[in-house]
């Protein structure tokens, strides 16, 4: 069993949710970081307080939608270390609109983060990678690589392609130093559904509010221990991890019935959509 202690770790989407815990947890652990993030303010605030804590973490701000931008994160990384033992792309974000209503400069925007941003770290940093001794490509995904709900169809398609591209590059590094892991999440309690650009909530809530409410209700998993079970993943040498019991339950429908799971999991959404309109109705009468 690997140990993160002493290894170079790049973390990208590093300044909230999920990024941030694992750089919390894995600086506790002795790694050493390179933080990424596109917000400037949250990266270094969460930098400085791991420097005082005695981590050796260097921040760097990033657009992972942008080819360029992952390249000179990657060049940093050289300069600091030299090599890089565990990357994690992890920056994601997340748009809510219906097919016929998407706008493509949106639907663009999203996969260039969500899914060439990974495709684009892979690349940049595997150079790095080659000169670990044991390197591990971490790559975000989610159960929506699984199961699909509305308004969700280009996230669904961004978190499909990684765990694909994921499967792809582990079979052409199988026998190299480098190991690849995709991770699966359910529903955690981050930001992404604040920060998410909404177009049209109409399918699923009557605002986006209610849609932000319905998410964090649904959302059982922290940050926290979903960086934990990541962390674990990594030290195990898993190739898939699925995080929350709500992710392993709809895997398992997925698994057993592939042609109903989304349809199931888009009816559940609407029973609870009524369920919680109908409790709202009797705490006005």
């Amino acid at each position: 069993m690997r140990s993160v202690r002493g290894k170079i770790v790049v973390i990208t989407g590093a300044a909230s949710g999920i990024g941030a815990a694992l750089a919390t947890s894995m600086a506790a652990q002795g790694a050493r970081l390179m933080l990424a993030d596109i917000d400037a303010a949250g990266l270094e605030s969460l930098g400085a307080t791991l420097r005082l804590q005695g981590c050796d973490c260097h921040t760097w701000v990033t657009d992972t939608g942008n080819e360029a931008a992952i390249y000179a994160l990657a060049a940093q990384a050289e300069q600091r270390f030299g090599a890089v033992d565990i990357l994690i792309n992890n920056a994601g974000v997340g748009l809510v609109a219906p097919v016929d209503k998407l706008p493509t400069a949106d639907a663009h925007w999203l996969m260039n983060i969500n899914f060439w941003g990974v495709v684009h770290g892979c690349q940049a940093f595997l150079p790095l990678m080659r000169k670990s001794p044991d390197a591990v490509l971490v790559n975000i995904s989610s159960i929506f690589a699984m199961v699909s709900v509305p308004t969700q169809s280009i996230y669904n398609a961004s978190k499909a392609a990684v765990r694909a591209f994921s499967d792809g590059l582990r079979e052409e590094l199988r026998g190299s130093n480098v190991e690849v892991l995709c991770v699966h999440p359910g529903g955690i309690k981050t930001n992404i559904a604040n920060n998410s650009r909404i177009v049209d909530v109409s399918l699923i809530a009557d605002s986006a509010q209610e849609m932000r409410d319905n998410f964090s209700s649904l959302a059982r998993t922290t940050p926290q221990q979903a960086a934990a079970v990541i962390v674990h993943a990594i030290e195990r040498g898993k190739t898939r991890v699925l995080i929350g019991a709500d992710a392993k339950i709809m895997d398992w429908i997925f698994r057993l019935f592939p042609a109903s799971a989304s349809r199931w999991t888009s009816a559940l959404g609407q029973h609870l959509r009524a369920k919680s309109q109908a409790s709202k109705a009797l705490a006005h009468q």
